[in-house]
C-alpha cells in the first residue's frame, strides 16, 4: 500500500516530468531574422528586442540617432553603435514611429552611444542582451504587456543612466515634433512624466513611471541645452536627464507606460510586476510565447521550424494593447473612455497589409483576440466617424488606400467569431463606405462607377481594392439581413462590387484610368509603377494590379478570355522581365513581375489552381518559400509589414491561402511541413498529415480532407474550425 507522503513525491515527479516535456517552441524563434537588409534590398525591417504577444511595450536597442523609413523599427543589424533602448517602436513598416523613452546605462555624464558586437549579443521571445562595449555595461531586458524591465551589470566603476525624452523618429518625417515633455523626480529611486509628440500618429501622448531599484544619490536635467543639478521637475520640447547611482554593480529599472495618465502607468506596472524579479518576468515572458506559438505545432526540419516560428511570432507582435489594467484607453477623439469588463483595445492596424493573410491566420488561432480587434476597430467607428484605414496610437494616419477594416470585420463576423456586437458592425461597414473622407471620395465612386484619375489620384488601384471593399460589405449584409428589409444595402454593394470591369480596357489588356469624361489616360504603360499618390497604380503597376479581383476570380478569367488565356497571361507575369522606368521602393522578391515584397501580388501564385492548373501554383509556392525567405538578417524579401509577410509563410507552409479572406475558402498550395496540428480556442484541433516521395517533392498527387479526396483545390474554413484531418500525397513529378 502507498503512504499519502510516498503518493504526493510520485504525484509531484509526474508534474515535474510533465513540465520538463513541455514543448519549448520559442527555441525555434530568431528575432534577428528580417532585422538588416543586404546590398540594395529589403529585409523586413523587424526588431530583436522583447515584446509579449500583442503587447503595447516594445522595448528593443534603437541603433540610429533618428530612425527613419530604411531603419523603422529602430534597429538595423548591420548597425554598429547603440544610442540606447526606447520602449515603444513599429514591426515591419514602411515609415517609422513611436521610438519612446529611450534609456541608455553609462558611466561617465558625456557618454550618449556605445558600441556592440553581434558576438555578444542574444535575443529570444521576451528577452533581448547586449554588452555595451564603451563602457563595459551588460544589458538585458525583458517584458510585461505594458511594462519594459532593464537590468544592468556595470561591473566597477559609477553606475549611471542617461533618459532621452528627445529621441524619436526623424523629426524630418511626418513633420514629427515634440509638443511638450515632462520629466518629475518624485523620489531618488522613482520618475514620472510624459511625451507628447505628433509626426505619422498625430499628437501622440505616452506617459511613463520608471522605478529603479538603488536611488539615484545625485541626477542632472537638461533642458534646451541648459543643465539643472537636482532638479525636482522640467517641462520643455527637449528633455534630457542623467542619474547617478555610485558605485553599484548591478541596478534594474522598470518602465510603466500609458496613452492616459502618469497614474495608470503605475497602475499598470504595479498590477503586471508587483514582487516579481527580473528572472520571473522573464520567464513569465517566455511561457505567455510558448502558450502562443503552440497554437500551431509542426514537424519540419529544423530550417524550416526557425523560419515558421519566427514568422509565428513577427505576426504575433502586433495589432498592439492600448488599454490599461483599469480599463481605460484613449479614444480617437482624444477622450478617456473606458470599457466593459473584460474587454481590451488595440491599436497598430496596418489594414492594407494585414487583412489579407494576418487577419484571417488570427481568426483561426486568436479567436478571443479577434473579436477584441473588431470590437477596437467599432470603438474608432463610434468617435471617429468611419473605420480605420491605418491606426497608429489610436490616431488614423490614412496611410495607404482602401477601406480594409470592411473585410476584416466582414470575415470574423461571417466565420461566427462570437463577442461581436454584429449591429454595430452592419452600421460602421456600411457608414464607413459610404461617408466620404481621405482617398474615399464615394461620391466620385457612385457618380462614375470607377474613380476618374483626374479627381482621385491612384484611381486604379482604389477602384479595384473599393470593389473588394464594397463586395465584402454585401457578404456582411447577406449574412445579418434575417428579415430580408436590407436587400436594397446589399444589391447596391454588389452592384459597386462590379465597379472594376469599368476600367477594363479590352485593347490593352489590362485595367487602365479614365477622366471624369470617360476618355483613357494616354500614354499608358502596363510596366511603369507609381508610389502613393500622383499616378494611377499604388506601390506597383498595371501588371501587378491585373489580378487584383478576390472577390471575382471568375469573372476576371472570363475577361481574360478564359482559363488557358489566363493561365497564359499569368506565365508572362511569373516570366517576364520587362522593365520600364524605375521600380517602386517597395518592389522587391522579384519572380518574373511578380513583388512578393509588396501585399498587392501575395495572392497570385495561388491563382493557377482556381484556373486548372493546379501543378503551377504548386512549383511557384514553394519557389517563394524556399528563395525569398531565409533566416539571416535579411530573411525577408521586403518589409515584414505588421507581421504580413509572415503570415504569407505560415499558410503557405501549412498548404493553403486565403485568396479571398472573406469567401469561408482557402486555395490549396504545396506545404513545406511534414506535419502540422492546430490546436484552436474551441478545443479543436485541426491535423495536416503529409505524405511526400522525397525532399523534392512538391507536387499533389492527391489530397484529402477527412477521408474524401478533394479535387477543387478549395479547403473550407468551417472544416477547420470544426477539426479534422488533411492529408496531403505529394511527388517529385509534375501530376497529369
Amino acid at each position: 500500500m502507498v503512504n499519502k507522503t510516498s503518493l504526493i513525491l510520485v504525484l509531484t515527479l509526474l508534474g515535474c516530468a510533465i513540465c520538463s516535456f513541455a514543448a519549448d517552441w520559442a527555441t525555434y524563434v530568431n528575432p534577428f531574422i528580417g532585422t538588416g537588409a543586404v546590398a540594395n534590398s529589403l529585409s523586413g525591417n523587424n526588431y530583436p528586442g522583447a515584446t509579449m504577444p500583442f503587447g503595447m511595450v516594445q522595448l528593443s536597442p534603437d541603433t540610429r540617432r533618428a530612425p527613419d523609413w530604411d531603419c523603422a523599427a529602430g534597429y538595423d543589424y548591420n548597425d554598429t553603435i547603440i544610442y540606447g533602448f526606447s520602449h515603444t517602436r513599429l514591426s515591419g513598416t514602411g515609415a517609422s514611429d513611436f521610438i519612446d523613452i529611450l534609456l541608455l546605462p553609462i558611466k561617465d555624464a558625456g557618454t550618449n552611444c556605445s558600441h556592440f558586437s553581434h558576438t555578444n549579443e542574444s535575443a529570444s521571445p521576451g528577452y533581448y542582451q547586449v554588452f555595451l562595449e564603451d563602457d563595459s555595461i551588460n544589458v538585458e531586458l525583458t517584458a510585461t504587456r505594458r511594462t519594459g524591465i532593464h537590468r544592468y551589470t556595470y561591473g566597477s566603476g559609477n553606475a549611471a543612466l542617461l533618459l532621452d525624452l528627445d529621441h524619436s523618429a526623424d523629426k524630418g518625417s511626418w513633420n514629427r515634433r515634440i509638443i511638450n515633455s515632462q520629466i518629475r523626480v518624485v523620489e531618488p529611486s522613482v520618475i514620472e512624466g510624459y511625451r507628447i509628440i505628433t509626426g505619422w500618429a498625430k499628437l501622440r501622448k505616452i506617459y511613463f513611471r520608471i522605478e529603479f531599484s538603488e536611488p539615484s544619490y545625485d541626477w542632472t536635467i537638461e533642458n534646451d541645452g541648459v543643465k539643472y543639478d537636482n532638479l525636482v521637475v522640467a517641462n520643455g520640447t527637449n528633455l534630457k536627464a542623467v542619474f547617478n547611482f555610485g558605485n553599484k554593480n548591478e541596478v534594474e529599472c522598470r518602465v510603466g507606460i500609458s496613452a492616459v495618465s502618469i497614474e495608470n502607468a503605475r497602475l499598470n506596472m504595479q498590477e503586471e510586476t508587483s514582487g516579481k524579479d527580473f528572472d520571473t518576468l522573464r520567464a513569465e515572458a517566455r511561457k505567455a510565447w510558448n502558450d502562443e506559438l503552440g497554437k500551431i505545432e509542426i514537424s519540419a526540419t529544423e530550417h524550416e521550424k526557425e523560419i515558421f516560428y519566427t514568422a509565428l511570432y513577427h505576426a504575433m507582435i502586433q495589432p498592439n494593447l492600448f488599454s490599461d489594467v483599469n480599463g481605460q484607453y484613449m479614444a480617437a477623439d482624444y477622450t478617456t473612455q473606458q470599457l466593459n469588463e473584460g474587454e481590451e483595445n488595440y491599436s497598430t492596424f496596418s489594414l492594407w497589409d494585414t487583412y489579407r493573410a494576418a487577419h484571417p491566420l488570427y481568426i483561426i488561432i486568436e479567436q478571443r483576440l479577434t473579436a477584441q480587434f473588431v470590437g477596437s476597430m467599432l470603438r474608432h467607428y463610434m468617435a471617429y466617424g468611419y473605420l480605420p484605414v491605418w491606426e497608429l496610437w489610436g490616431q488614423d494616419n490614412y496611410c495607404m488606400i482602401g477601406n480594409h477594416a470592411v473585410p476584416v470585420i466582414a470575415d470574423a463576423v461571417l466565420k461566427e467569431i462570437p463577442g461581436i456586437d454584429k449591429d454595430w458592425a452592419y452600421k460602421a461597414v456600411v457608414g464607413s463606405l459610404t461617408t466620404s473622407h481621405l482617398n474615399s471620395p464615394f461620391e466620385v465612386w457612385d457618380k462614375y462607377g470607377y474613380m476618374p484619375e483626374d479627381l482621385q489620384s491612384q484611381s486604379v488601384s482604389i477602384s479595384l481594392e473599393f470593389s473588394f471593399d464594397d463586395w465584402c460589405a454585401a457578404q456582411l449584409i447577406k449574412y445579418l439581413d434575417w428579415e430580408g428589409d436590407k436587400e436594397p444595402d446589399y444589391n447596391y454593394f454588389m452592384a459597386r462590387s462590379q465597379y472594376y470591369r469599368n476600367l477594363f480596357d479590352p485593347a490593352t489588356g489590362f485595367f487602365r484610368s479614365r477622366d471624369s469624361k470617360g476618355n483613357w489616360i494616354e500614354p499608358f504603360d502596363p510596366y511603369k509603377y507609381g508610389a502613393n499618390g500622383g499616378y494611377p497604380f499604388t506601390e506597383g503597376n498595371a501588371w501587378q494590379y491585373y489580378w487584383y479581383v478576390p472577390h471575382d476570380v471568375d469573372g476576371l478569367i472570363t475577361l481574360t478570355g478564359g482559363e488557358k488565356a489566363f493561365c497564359d497571361k499569368l506565365d508572362e507575369f511569373f516570366t517576364s522581365t520587362h522593365t520600364s522606368g524605375e521600380k517602386n521602393d517597395n518592389a522587391s522578391g522579384f519572380v518574373g513581375l511578380y513583388a512578393h515584397g509588396n501585399e498587392p501580388s501575395h495572392h497570385v501564385a495561388y491563382l493557377y489552381a482556381l484556373a486548372g492548373q493546379p501543378e503551377k501554383t504548386q512549383q511557384l509556392v514553394d519557389h517563394i518559400k524556399r528563395t525569398l525567405y531565409n533566416t539571416s538578417s535579411s530573411g525577408y524579401a521586403g518589409n515584414d509589414d505588421c507581421g504580413e509577410m509572415s503570415a504569407w509563410y505560415i499558410f503557405s507552409a501549412l498548404g493553403f491561402y486565403p485568396v479571398n479572406p472573406v469567401a469561408g475558402t482557402y486555395v490549396i498550395g504545396s506545404p513545406s511541413v511534414d506535419h502540422a496540428t492546430i490546436n484552436m480556442e474551441n478545443g479543436n484541433k485541426f491535423e495536416i498529415k503529409v505524405n511526400k516521395t522525397g525532399q523534392d517533392a512538391i507536387y499533389i498527387k492527391k489530397v484529402l480532407l477527412n477521408g474524401k479526396e478533394i479535387t477543387d483545390y478549395n479547403l473550407p474554413h468551417r472544416a477547420i474550425i470544426d477539426g479534422g484531418r488533411l492529408e496531403f500525397w505529394l511527388t517529385s513529378t509534375q501530376n497529369e
